[in-house]
């Protein structure tokens, strides 16, 4: 776990997140970060909440199609 304070940036509030973090994110200056709301409280991640269901879905396509896409990268 790490700890990080709130503090002022300009007329806005702000975190400021340690290195160690931002590299298991792979997330540098200026990049996208999201908070996404969880039953277990928020969660930063780089990455939009539906690209977990998008995968989930061409995971089942994949699996479903295996044959036919097999054939097609012939």
């Amino acid at each position: 776990m790490l700890k990080v304070k709130v503090t002022t940036v300009g007329n806005s509030m702000g975190i400021l997140l340690p290195k160690e973090a931002l590299n298991k994110m792979k997330a540098s200056k200026g990049d996208t970060l999201y908070l996404v709301e969880g039953p277990e409280g928020y969660t930063l991640t780089p990455y939009k909440q539906d690209f977990e269901e998008q995968m989930e879905a061409a995971e089942d396509v994949m699996k479903r199609y295996k044959n036919t896409l097999r054939a097609l990268a012939k």
